[in-house]
């Protein structure tokens, strides 16, 4: 499969989380972006209303209650 790059700004309480997952998938060798690919994967392949609960997210991350 073909990736392809692209600039994200993630908030600095997220890229915290991220860099936590990064340490404890050391074992792996797991780096930023493939721990977000591997988020963002799951999520795409969940079963569920993407353009509602995205939606949902983007406002309640807006209202600070995310």
């Amino acid at each position: 499969m073909a990736k392809e790059k692209f600039g994200v700004a993630i908030a600095e309480d997220i890229v915290r989380e991220i860099d936590e997952l990064v340490d404890e998938c050391e074992d792996l060798g797991a780096s930023r972006s493939e721990i977000v690919e591997a988020i963002l994967t799951a999520y795409i392949q969940s079963d569920t209303d993407h353009v509602e609960q995205v939606r949902e997210l983007i406002i309640r991350r807006r209202k600070g209650t995310l």
